[in-house]
């Protein structure tokens, strides 16, 4: 480029901010709060959680290797390697700051994206820690810990993916030599979607079906090398890459993996559960096939856990951004500013308001959920231990619907919480597109959703053919048996409602809920058993059975969590506020489901149109504590990257700082313009210089 210096960014003019500004409304709407912001953030999530997070925000915030907002300019390449410098900063920051389990973590949430050594954590160090003997965990775990073999859980292949029982990959044992051959002997035995294997991991924990002297026992865990510890070259006999660009998790390598004959020790073979004896190839299986469930609850829980904070995400930048953006006047109620008639913002709106703050009341129950949940893991892991299985089949079911349930309410709240953002909202400087696409991923792996449900189903239908048979007895934290026992003691039952106010009672919306769960339960029941219907043909009703349940262990875990906490945990203006979205949260999903609350006979037609009225009651009624109920998610600038949902409010700021770093916008005239742009217009200069000679 001649005759100019092409190499100077663009600025937008210093002007005077329009009045109000965002930080001026937000400020407002802060002033209005009718609770204790800190009060609340303390009740949610401890005061562990709020002193760690002021503790190891402001260290992100000074670390390169931790910056966030350069992802949006970022190409794949260039952010997996910027992935690789954060994991390894991480551990030495663990070593100098001395940063526990629970603090990793939350470095992890706040970080807000998957990176390289993501699987070798999330994935490998537990099953190590659960499947090996104590001698492994010397020779594997031990290392892992130390990042000494980076490693991933390769299960899923090309061909199978939620069916685990049919996967291909085989693991011969060799008597002759105490070693294992693992094989891929199709295409579609290619292990496939494996996290941190594409070009990072150097082991694999490896689920193959064992075969001994041609007998096949089905999938078992072997940890496996599959890249030289010395130049990271693949091990000869392994095929091994990543799988290419994908809608999200784009700073990871998932990849793929084959075996061509490939031996491994004995020692590989994961031996907590069952072993093959040395020599004679003698299987001994494990003693409860159901041991296992305790990792995949545990999985389950955690996905519950983060999945309350990526929606509390969605709302806070939501919320936040339609409390300052304004937009018409509403001519039957004109909002002033200093005398003034200004544009209304768009959280005045009553369907703005209505879409958000369902939203940010099933971020809450989220949250909420996701703290019993693991606090039902912890008592059956301790259950476990004295050889009680009693709670495991009900958490282990519950649990898998909660994961299909809570995944769906979360991706369909991130993105209507991101359409709620207007045309701003389709801009990567939200901080919601990312956040969608990368949270996207968790309604497929962990376990289908619609699949998952038929794990529910089965233990559901069980229980209720027990509890027909005068079998189950109540157990303390079996809430399914309560419910259906009250169900057939009553099948006739309806909804003791008579105005929109009675629907403010916890107990007459969970006897609701539990009625609609059950009738749904005892007709899929009767199809089965009575009526000659296959599985197969169920599985839709088996869909809406799971669904009925896990809203109702929602419902239940939000208002008695309410109701047990103590006046020292929860002032009176807290509770009322919480209160507030409890029955917001369970009227909204009654709306949404009314179709089978009238069907069960429960609910009537007129009862049905009390329960909107409610709800737009409920909404008018929160409208003042919205932005301080986001606030009270305690979530950071730096977690959100969002223009739109700072803290301040000032998103006009916000988008010109991040405009201003567009790689683009780096030079006044774009390197193209030359080849492509430069040879059109100038024929069009040259012409019209003709045309005017003439």
């Amino acid at each position: 480029m001649s005759g100019f210096n092409n190499n100077v960014p663009t600025k937008f003019p210093k002007l005077e901010p329009k009045i109000p500004t965002g930080p001026d409304l937000l400020q407002a709407e802060r002033a209005k709060a009718s609770f204790n912001v800190g009060a609340i953030s303390k009740f949610i999530f401890g005061e562990d959680y709020l002193a760690r997070l002021n503790k190891i925000v402001p260290v992100l915030e000074s670390e390169p290797a931790f910056e966030k907002t350069q992802r949006y300019f970022q190409s794949r390449y260039e952010r997996h390697a910027h992935g690789y410098e954060k994991d390894n900063r991480m551990i030495e920051l663990t070593e100098e700051l001395k940063w526990d389990a629970e603090d990793k973590r939350l470095v992890n949430m706040l970080y807000d994206q998957v990176s390289p050594f993501s699987l070798h954590y999330l994935m490998f160090i537990p099953t190590l820690e659960n499947q090996c003997t104590d001698e492994q965990k010397k020779l594997f775990l031990e290392r892992a810990l130390r990042c000494e073999i980076i490693g991933c859980y390769a299960q899923t292949e090309l061909g199978h993916g939620s069916n685990v029982q049919g996967v291909e990959t085989t693991a011969t044992y060799i008597p002759e030599t105490n070693e294992f051959e693992l094989h891929s002997p199709h295409l579609s035995s290619s292990k496939w979607w494996i996290g941190t294997l594409g070009k990072t991991a150097n082991y694999a924990a490896v689920m193959a079906r064992l075969i001994i002297r041609g007998k096949d026992y089905g999938p078992h865990p072997f940890c496996v090398q599959v890249r030289s510890l010395e130049d990271h070259r693949p091990l000869p006999g392994v095929t091994v890459g990543d799988i290419g660009p994908k809608f999200g998790y784009v700073t990871i390598d998932n990849g793929f993996l084959m075996f061509d004959h490939y031996r491994v020790p004995h020692i590989s073979f994961l031996a907590k559960f069952s072993q093959v004896i040395p020599g004679t190839g003698e299987y001994v299986k494990p003693p409860n096939a159901r041991l296992s469930y305790g990792t995949m609850v545990l999985s389950r829980a955690n996905i519950v856990r983060s999945s309350g904070t990526i929606l509390a995400r969605g709302a806070t930048v939501a919320v936040r951004y339609s409390a300052v953006r304004q937009q018409f006047v509403d001519a039957s109620g004109p909002r002033k500013w200093e005398s003034k008639v200004i544009e209304t913002p768009v959280l005045d709106y009553t369907m703005q308001q209505y879409r958000l703050f369902t939203t940010v009341a099933s971020a809450y129950a989220l949250l909420i959920n996701g703290r019993n949940l693991h606090r039902l893991y912890e008592l059956n892991q301790a259950a476990m231990k004295q050889g009680n299985l009693d709670l495991l089949p009900d958490l282990h079911a519950t649990s898998s619907g909660l994961k299909s349930l809570v995944t769906t309410i979360t991706i369909e709240g991130l993105e209507d919480s991101r359409r709620a953002c207007g045309g701003h909202g389709f801009s990567l400087f939200s901080g919601l597109g990312y956040a969608y696409q990368d949270y996207l991923p968790l309604v497929t792996f962990e376990g289908d959703n619609y699949l998952l449900t038929q794990q529910t189903a089965r233990y559901l239908f069980k229980t209720f053919r027990s509890v027909a048979a005068g079998e189950a007895k109540p157990k303390e934290h079996n809430v399914t048996i309560n419910y259906l026992n009250q169900y057939l003691e009553n099948t006739r039952a309806t909804f003791p409602v008579m105005t929109a106010a009675e629907l403010l009672n916890p107990e007459a919306l969970l006897s609701a809920f539990g009625f609609r769960a059950a009738h749904g339960i005892a007709q899929v029941v009767e199809n089965l058993d009575k009526n000659g219907r296959t599985w197969n043909s169920v599985l839709v009703d088996i869909s809406h059975v799971s669904k009925a349940h896990c809203q109702y262990v929602l419902i239940r875990d939000f208002f008695v969590e309410l109701q047990q906490a103590s006046e020292k945990d929860l002032g009176p203006s807290e509770r009322r506020v919480l209160q507030n979205l409890a029955y917001l949260f369970a009227l909204h999903f009654m709306e949404k489901e009314m179709t089978e609350f009238l069907t069960c006979g429960y609910v009537s037609i007129a009862q049905s149109k009390l329960v909107q009225e409610q709800v737009l009651a409920l909404v008018e009624q929160i409208r003042p504590d919205a932005v301080p109920l986001v606030d009270a998610f305690a979530l950071p600038d730096y977690y959100l990257a969002s223009a739109l949902g700072r803290y301040d409010g000032d998103y006009f700021t916000g988008l010109k700082q991040m405009v201003e770093r567009e790689p683009l916008n780096q030079k006044l005239v774009i390197d193209s313009y030359e080849k492509y742009i430069k040879p059109l217009v100038h024929k069009g200069l040259e012409r019209a210089k003709n045309e005017s000679k003439l």
